[in-house]
């Protein structure tokens, strides 16, 4: 996935706090999110667990991507979750990512 254009969405927990971010390096990011990289909204909300992501083939529609979706209701980004993981899996673990706590 290196180099591959990501719009993702980290959450706290199951129906938790929610993050939307756009990448080009999915697991440097989420490790990023991970060990707290860097200060900000992910860091102190905990949002460390990927629970969504979608692949795109160029930055500049994952740009608009993202964007779109931080102007979504919350209603909404939470069914674009469990339309894929219903279950709110820490899909982290797919990029060979330790189980969180």
């Amino acid at each position: 996935m290196d180099k591959t254009p990501v719009v993702y969405i980290t959450a706290s927990g199951r129906n938790g706090t929610l993050y939307t971010g756009v990448t080009s390096d999915l697991p440097g990011r989420i490790y990023q999110h991970r060990t707290k990289a860097f200060s900000g909204f992910s860091a102190k909300h905990g949002c460390n667990r990927l629970v969504w992501y979608e692949v795109h083939e160029e930055m500049e529609p994952a740009i608009i991507r993202e964007k779109r979706i931080k102007e979504w209701k919350r209603a909404w980004k939470i069914a674009l979750i469990e339309a894929c993981n219903p279950i709110w899996r820490d899909l982290a673990e797919d990029l060979g990512f330790d189980p969180l706590p």
